[in-house]
């Protein structure tokens, strides 16, 4: 880590925590105590940062008013248009974590880019009240164990948990080895080796009741076999595709479907009578299903036979509720 980037760091867990103990610096940056009492004096009198120690909380905090007004570090600049954009990424973010999990981490963020547009033709405020941003299938309910997933990530550490699957209904306790974090659909998946089940699986983190980091190294899975797993099969459902949908919509759904990405490697084309066919592989099929329902007579299944089935039978149990 250079001292540039060291500086940023401690400015930034200042401003994220508000008090920190010098011990978490030492840590988390892995430096002595005589570096970091040099880089906070380089802080106080060339950056004009007023970071004092409070005694009553057991840590160093900033004295006064927010620092994006006080605190100007070389080498993080940014121009009206680049904030601009930042503060539409940071409103997007908030408004996709409906469960509230990276809000507190991103937070900090939002005063220092006011602080940047303060003085410009298009306030923050302004801004934000111009974005809306719905997410209509995210499901309700905190992540408890976020912080420990995205840490365990990067240190490479592998996962205890305890684990909530809501398709069998059932709790259990796992060793995992995270490989990567995926958001889809409005809510957040870990892709992980799981030890229980002998292979890649992917865990929803609203699932994860209980999550303890390990001493235990994590495997690490290849690219290439985690895009085999899972870019493979269709949505979130993992393992190696065994089949391939085929289906036919009408010409007026084709005006949504054939601007629509279903499957990473799908393969769309017209036919004389403007009806739009789609294939792609896949795996399992439940996502596949409620998919394709959504679309009721606009679509049809043309192979293979086992799908086509299963959308007919659930359609015959639909139409008995009415």
């Amino acid at each position: 880590m250079g001292d540039m980037e060291r500086l940023h760091r401690i400015k930034y867990m200042i401003q994220a925590r508000h008090c920190v103990p010098l011990e978490d610096f030492l840590n988390e940056l892995e430096i002595s105590k005589a570096t970091f009492k040099r880089d906070l004096e380089y802080l106080r009198g060339r950056m004009n940062a007023s970071i004092i120690y409070d005694r009553f909380k057991g840590g160093y905090s900033f004295d006064g008013q927010s620092i994006g007004e006080k605190i100007e570090l070389p080498g993080l600049w940014f121009s009206e248009k680049e904030a601009t954009a930042l503060v539409l990424m940071q409103h997007l973010l908030s408004g996709l974590d409906k469960g509230g999990l990276i809000e507190p981490h991103i937070a900090p963020l939002t005063s220092i880019i006011d602080g940047i547009l303060g003085q410009g033709n298009t306030p923050a405020k302004e801004l934000r009240k111009r974005l809306r941003v719905f997410g209509m299938s995210a499901r309700k309910g905190s992540i408890k164990s976020f912080e420990e997933v995205g840490s365990s990530l990067l240190k490479r550490k592998r996962l205890q948990i305890t684990y909530y699957a809501r398709g069998t209904n059932e709790t259990t306790e796992r060793e995992i080895s995270p490989q990567r974090l995926i958001f889809y659909r409005d809510n957040w998946y870990l892709d992980a080796y799981c030890y229980l089940r002998k292979e890649l699986r992917s865990f929803a983190l609203d699932g994860i009741s209980k999550a303890l980091i390990t001493n235990t190294k994590a495997d690490e899975i290849s690219e290439k076999q985690l895009h085999e797993h899972f870019a493979e099969s269709y949505g979130i459902f993992s393992g190696k595709a065994s089949q391939r949908a085929k289906l036919k919509f009408s010409p007026e759904k084709a005006r949504w479907v054939s601007s629509e990405t279903w499957h990473g490697q799908q393969v769309g084309s017209f036919d004389k009578e403007g009806n739009y066919h789609l294939e792609f592989d896949y795996n399992q099929d439940p996502e596949l299903v409620m998919d394709i329902l959504k679309y009721g007579s606009g679509v049809e299944v043309l192979a293979p036979a086992s799908l086509r089935k299963r959308l007919k039978d659930e359609l015959a149990k639909a139409l008995k509720n009415y």
